[in-house]
């Protein structure tokens, strides 16, 4: 196999859920949340599953990603078992980068210390916004000082940091996020990704824009809020690799996102995780077509069904040729290298040279055969990958 092998493990607990998040996730008082108990048992079996289906593939694992949810509601023994399950199913690489999300508040000196000796290399903290109202917006719980404390006992403990931040929050001015940018950068953080709000349907923050209680921000200012971010984070030395993302230097960069970006294979863990493999040959030569799949979302369900010795999976999705020329202009084009004009399922000169003309697409890199986006190509992203597919 020529394409790298990453594993993502989805913990889907949280101490609170907050106004915005529509992800798979339970708090304390939801009915879910206490199967918690049942969760790390329930992924090592899923590993085990994995490791029977892929017999034969014999590829280690590259990069580690445990996301959520806030995995670090589990205690370092249950996240250092779940690596270590990793280990075992697959092995990990020499170079392997190995990364869990966590709250500032959900992280002690111990805790992290303890992490990074089980083999974590990186931890990317929710730090959102370092302004008290914008944080009360979110329902985000944790202090903004404790942002500071927990880099200082991640730097202490060898872990790279990543900061997580949120744009785009109603009642968020520019000073608001310029004061955001500022408290990040000042951490020095290795990475920052930094993210538009986005407002979906049936969350509680939903349905205070619905009753009119609170009011979007209007897209210009969204605008005009990343380019400050871009401004900032340039400043400050840090590089664009993917629209949303940073870092100060190549080795920085989030290897694992970047799989997802370039269509690489990954196996996901847990309630409601994804997974995808490309197009490949089993072990009697035969052609084997593109899928992605996904786990059931409930963890009662999740855990229910390994402990009979069932798949957790709820539905597999094949992927022709043409599918997966779509997401490869979709995912590839939002990172700084672009993409080869070959790469498009069609050659498309009258749009490429809209693009370019529109200031979307960098007119130089376009006659050298390469489409990358420029600043304003950036914000006009999705409308771009539209032209061109």
């Amino acid at each position: 196999m020529s394409r790298d092998f990453g594993v993502y493990i989805h913990v889907p607990f949280c101490a609170v859920r907050c106004g915005y998040c529509d992800f798979n996730t339970y708090a304390p008082g939801e009915s879910e949340f206490s199967s918690r108990d049942d969760y790390v048992s329930a992924a090592l079996a899923e590993m085990g599953q994995a490791r029977a289906s892929m017999a034969g593939d014999g590829r280690a694992v590259r990069t580690v990603f445990i996301g959520g949810g806030t995995p670090t509601m589990l205690d370092p023994d249950a996240l250092t078992a779940l690596l270590e399950g990793v280990k075992e199913t697959w092995g990990l690489t020499a170079d392997a980068e190995v990364t869990t999300e966590a709250n500032p508040d959900s992280v002690t000196r111990e805790s992290l210390a303890a992490l990074a000796i089980a083999g974590f290399t990186r931890v990317s903290f929710g730090m959102q916004s370092a302004v008290p109202h914008v944080l009360a917006t979110l329902e985000r719980t944790h202090n903004p000082a404790n942002v500071a404390r927990s880099v200082q006992w991640a730097r202490e403990a060898g872990l790279a940091v990543s900061l997580d931040l949120i744009y785009g929050t109603p009642g968020e001015s520019l000073a608001d996020w310029e004061a955001s940018l500022d408290a990040a950068t000042a951490l020095e953080p290795d990475h920052v990704s930094a993210y538009a709000l986005v407002i979906e349907p049936g969350t509680r923050m939903g349905a205070q824009l619905k009753r009119g209680q609170i009011e979007a921000v209007d897209l210009d200012t969204q605008a005009d809020m990343y380019e400050l971010a871009n401004a900032r984070l340039s400043d400050a030395g840090y590089a664009w690799y993917e629209v949303s993302n940073w870092a100060r230097d190549e080795s920085q960069r989030c290897r694992h996102n970047i799989a997802y970006w370039t269509s690489q294979d990954w196996w996901g863990v847990g309630p409601g995780a994804h997974s995808y493999m490309g197009p490949g040959v089993d072990d009697q030569g035969g052609e084997v077509s593109a899928r992605r799949w996904w786990n059931v979302k409930l963890p009662r369900a999740y855990a229910a069904r390994l402990a009979k010795g069932e798949s957790p999976t709820a539905e597999v999705e094949p992927l022709t040729a043409d599918d997966l020329a779509l997401e490869s202009v979709m995912l590839r084009l939002r990172l700084a290298d672009g993409i080869p004009v070959e790469y498009l399922p069609e050659r498309r000169p009258e749009q490429i040279a809209a693009l370019v003309s529109d200031g979307v697409l960098d007119g130089r890199e376009a006659l050298a055969g390469r489409l990358v986006l420029t600043l304003r190509g950036r914000l006009l992203a999705d409308a771009a990958v539209r032209a061109l597919t």
